[in-house]
């Protein structure tokens, strides 16, 4: 069984523009790269004849054979293990890990071997391998199918860790990840997986930055993955109160783009970051630190942040008052000072 049942393939090769959903544009991404780059291979569990649990990979298996998309014993440190070795020999592995909590039983992998051999070998051994993990909630999923595990791998030097919140970077930034010399964390929003949005198979993506998705002179909402919509329906709400207020996807969690979070919230002296996952020691509590290490004298009020609560993730039901809402972003919003209000 699948959670995604409509056919995501958009067949876009004499196109250059097309409107998909974000699983299309990833499942173009994947195509675009096995056919252009012969050393790159997919693999994961149910990812064949399947096409994976989100039908991300619908379709490879069927027009580029087994030797390019193929399925893996239940075994997540034995599927990054082999793709270890994969790229040590020069091939470009993309493994799937279907949910983000299933991804721990591979984590001693990525930390000991996928983080550290470039800097172990000085560099003569370098790791073109990315990890796909879904992440986050959203979705009504029980335990361990809905983990926000981003701040474990951000804290692992020696990995590029990425998310994409809008279909065009879902496609542009996982063909630089998949063209990337080095191992990437490929952080996927579930619950993104079926919005959709224009995407220009010619538009390239850095992979270490950030972008400004909405402009604004009020505040400056920070936010990655899935919150980025929500700070964006947030902002529309805030406007309509009389904010202004500009939001930056960071899409990039390591490296962290400083200098376009820097310009920004310089340019409006206020802050708020908004993740998903439980805020003590996480990536939101990265980012509030250096934004008032780099701007503290451009600050106008205390950086806040909008988080998932400290405590396991909620079942289906209660997700909703688990997960950040456009409520209480606006909070956060109004609980920073403000000249003109008493």
């Amino acid at each position: 069984m699948t959670i995604a049942h409509d056919d995501i393939r958009v067949d876009t090769r004499a196109l250059s523009v097309s409107t998909m959903s974000m699983a299309a544009a990833l499942n173009l991404a994947l195509a675009d790269a096995i056919e252009s780059d012969p050393e790159v291979v997919v693999f994961g569990e149910d990812v064949g004849a399947l096409g994976g649990v989100f039908r991300i990979t619908d379709g490879l298996t069927a027009r580029f054979g087994e030797d390019r998309c193929f399925d893996t014993p239940l075994a997540e440190s034995g599927i990054v293990g082999t793709a270890v070795g994969m790229a040590m020999n020069g091939m470009r592995p993309v493994v799937e890990l279907q949910f983000d909590a299933f991804a721990l039983p591979a984590f001693e992998q990525i930390v000991s071997h996928v983080a550290k051999l470039g800097n172990r070998t000085r560099g003569a051994v370098r790791m073109p391998l990315v990890i796909r993990i879904p992440f986050g909630g959203g979705i009504g999923g029980v335990e361990h199918h809905c983990d926000s595990s981003e701040a474990y791998y951000a804290h692992t030097p020696g990995l590029t860790v990425v998310s994409p919140s809008t279909p065009q970077d879902a496609y542009s930034l996982l063909r630089a990840a998949i063209a990337s010399p080095d191992p990437v964390i490929f952080l996927e929003p579930k619950k993104l997986y079926w919005t959709k949005g224009e995407v220009d198979t010619s538009v390239t993506a850095d992979i270490d930055s950030a972008r400004i998705a909405r402009e604004g002179t009020d505040v400056t909402l920070l936010a990655y993955g899935a919150s980025v919509p929500l700070a964006i329906e947030a902002a529309d709400v805030a406007a309509s109160e009389g904010r202004s207020v500009q939001v930056v996807d960071i899409r990039s969690l390591s490296p962290f783009d400083d200098a376009t979070v820097t310009a920004a919230v310089r340019a409006t002296g206020r802050a708020v970051v908004i993740a998903e996952a439980p805020g003590f020691a996480s990536v939101a509590s990265e980012i509030q630190a250096r934004v008032f290490e780099r701007c503290f004298e451009y600050l106008e009020a205390p950086v806040r942040r909008v988080t998932g609560f400290d405590t396991p993730y909620a079942p289906p039901k209660l997700e909703h008052w688990y997960l950040p809402d456009v409520d209480r972003v606006l909070d956060a919003i109004d609980s920073l000072h403000w000249e003109d209000e008493s």
